[in-house]
C-alpha cells in the first residue's frame, strides 16, 4: 500500500517461546521508518486481534498469501502448554501440539478466523511452509503426539474474495520426513531445504530443491554439501536464511575448551552467481580448527533500534545513550581465576595486554606438568 518503503516492508512477529518458558500470543508488525548512514530504525507496533485469536504458541509458522488484489496471513501448527486445568506442579512445562487448524489474520482490520479442514487432522510443529501468491506449501514437520515426522505435503489455497474467504486443503504425495529444517531461495521459482532432523537425534544431512512450474511443485535431492567434520559429528545444529539461497549455520563448540560458550558458524552457498572472488571469501567456512585469533571477526553492518511508541521517532540521539547497567558482570561468569601462586590480575584494574585482547584477560595454555592455564600478564614474555 501507498509509496513508502516502510509500508512495502514490514515483518510479522507472532508468539515464540522465551528463556523464561514463557509463550505469548501477541502479534506485532514492525516496519522500517527510516535509513541513514548504517542506523536503521524499525517501528514495531502491537496489533490487537479480534475473533478466534490464535493461543500462545511455538514452532509454527505464519505466512502472507495474496489473492484478488488482498492479502492475508495464515498461521499454521505449533505447540502450546497443555490447558491450565490439567497443569499440575509435575506437568507444568508440558507442551503439546496445537490444534491443525488454519488461521487466518487480516493485519489491516486486526480480524482473525481459524479452519478447521477435514485433511489436516494432527498437529505439527517445526514444519516448512512456502508462501507462493495465493498459495501455502506445508512439508514435513512433527507431531509431539505420535512423536514420528510424517512425509507431509499439503497444499493449502486461500481465495479471497468480496465476502468471507474461502480456504481448501489438498494432500500431495511426494513429501519430505524432516523438522527444523531452513529453507532459502535461490530463484523464483526454485527454493532450497537445509539442515533439520529426521531423527530426534539424527540430523538431515540431506537437502532438497523445490521447484515450482505450471503451479506444480515437485522435490528432489540436490548435490550433498561437502560437509565438514564438526558438522558431520555435531548432535545438534540450528541457523536461518540469510537471503540470496544463502544458509548460516551453526554448532556448538567443544565443551572442553576453556571457553565453554563457543559456536562455530558456517556459511553455505546454494546458488551459483557472478561474485567476485572478495565476495567468495567472506562465504568461506570458519572450522573448529582455525584459531578464532586469525579469523576474521564480523562487524556490524547496520544497528537496529526498536521501539513500541510510533511516537519515539523523533531523533537519533535516544538510541545512543550508553548505559554500563547493561553491560554483563563478568564478575560472576567463572573466567576469573587465579592461575598461579603470583598471580594479580585484578578484575577491577585490568587493561589489555596484547591488542587482540578486548574485555577479558588472554589466557595461555603451559604444557608444564599436568598442563595448566595462565593469564598472559603472569607469564615471563620478551
Amino acid at each position: 500500500k501507498g509509496g513508502l518503503e516502510s509500508e512495502r516492508q514490514q515483518y510479522i512477529i507472532h508468539g515464540g517461546k522465551t528463556p523464561n518458558n514463557e509463550l505469548s500470543d501477541k502479534m506485532y508488525v514492525m516496519s522500517v521508518v527510516c535509513k541513514n548512514n548504517k542506523k536503521v530504525t524499525f517501528r514495531c507496533t502491537e496489533k490487537d486481534l479480534v475473533g478466534d485469536v490464535p493461543e500462545a504458541r511455538y514452532g509454527h509458522s505464519i505466512d502472507v498469501v495474496y489473492s484478488r488484489g488482498k492479502s492475508m496471513g495464515v498461521v499454521f501448527g505449533g505447540r502450546s502448554y497443555i490447558p491450565s486445568a490439567q497443569r499440575t506442579t509435575e506437568k507444568w512445562n508440558t507442551v503439546a501440539d496445537c490444534l491443525p487448524h488454519v488461521f487466518l489474520v487480516d493485519f489491516e482490520f486486526g480480524c482473525s478466523t481459524s479452519y478447521i479442514l477435514p485433511e489436516l487432522q494432527d498437529g505439527l510443529s517445526f514444519h516448512v511452509s512456502i508462501a507462493r501468491n495465493d498459495t501455502i506449501y506445508i512439508l514435513g514437520g512433527h507431531s509431539l503426539a505420535n512423536n514420528i515426522r510424517p512425509a507431509n505435503l499439503y497444499r493449502i489455497r486461500v481465495d479471497l474474495p468480496l465476502g468471507s474467504p474461502a480456504v481448501n486443503c489438498t494432500v500431495l504425495p511426494g513429501g519430505i520426513s524432516v523438522s527444523s529444517a531452513i529453507l532459502t531461495q535461490t530463484n523464483n521459482d526454485e527454493f532450497v531445504i537445509v539442515g533439520g532432523y529426521q531423527l530426534e537425534n539424527q540430523k538431515r544431512m540431506v537437502c532438497n530443491i523445490i521447484s515450482f512450474e505450471d503451479n506444480k511443485i515437485e522435490i528432489r535431492e540436490m548435490e550433498t554439501p561437502d560437509w565438514t567434520p564438526d558438522i558431520k559429528h555435531s548432535k545438534i545444529w540450528f541457523g536461518s536464511n540469510m537471503g540470496n539461497g544463502t544458509v548460516f549455520l551453526g554448532i556448538p563448540g567443544d565443551n572442553k575448551q576453556a571457553v565453554s560458550e563457543t559456536y562455530y558458524f558456517y556459511m553455505l552457498k546454494c546458488a551459483e552467481d557472478d561474485v567476485n572472488e572478495d565476495q567468495k571469501t567472506l562465504t568461506n567456512s570458519q572450522t573448529s580448527t582455525e584459531d578464532p585469533g586469525d579469523s576474521t571477526p564480523f562487524e556490524d553492518s547496520e544497528e537496529f533500534c526498536f521501539s513500541a511508541e510510533a511516537n519515539s521517532f523523533n531523533g537519533d540521539d535516544e538510541f545512543d545513550t550508553y548505559n554500563e547497567d547493561d553491560e554483563e558482570d563478568e564478575s560472576v561468569t567463572g573466567y576469573w581465576i587465579t592461575c598461579c601462586s603470583t598471580c594479580d590480575v585484578d578484575i577491577n584494574t585490568w587493561v589489555p595486554f596484547y591488542s587482540t585482547e578486548l574485555n577479558k584477560p588472554a589466557m595461555i595454555y603451559c604444557s608444564h606438568g599436568d598442563g595448566h592455564w595462565v593469564h598472559a600478564q603472569c607469564m615471563d614474555l620478551a
